[in-house]
């Protein structure tokens, strides 16, 4: 099945550590059902020098899985389920709450 929330996409934490903190999607993981989203699930690395970067510990975005998150009402702010709409002959993606088309 696909994932209903894409690269783009404004979104909410539901659950966890970071509950209620929102973010941008920066990658869509659909085999795994994860999805990687700015600030969100902040983890610590260690990384090894290379030419670039002085190595050290890095903190960077761990991947979250997609039930963990929902996506923001264009029209309330609020978070919303996803449905699907054929409008002139395509399908779009449609917010449950306000029934408004989901654009990026």
């Amino acid at each position: 099945m696909a994932m209903k929330i894409k690269k783009g996409d404004q979104v909410i934490v539901i659950t966890g550590r970071d509950k209620g903190k929102t973010g941008e999607v920066l990658k869509s993981m659909p085999k795994d059902n994860k999805v990687l989203v700015q600030g969100i699930n902040l983890v610590k690395r260690h990384q090894k020098p290379t030419q670039e970067n002085a190595g050290g510990i890095q903190t960077k975005e761990a991947p979250i899985h997609v039930s963990n998150v929902a996506l923001i009402d264009p029209k309330s702010g609020k978070a919303t389920r996803v449905g699907f709409k054929i409008v002139n002959d395509q399908k779009v993606r449609v917010s449950k709450r306000s029934g408004e088309v989901i654009t990026k």
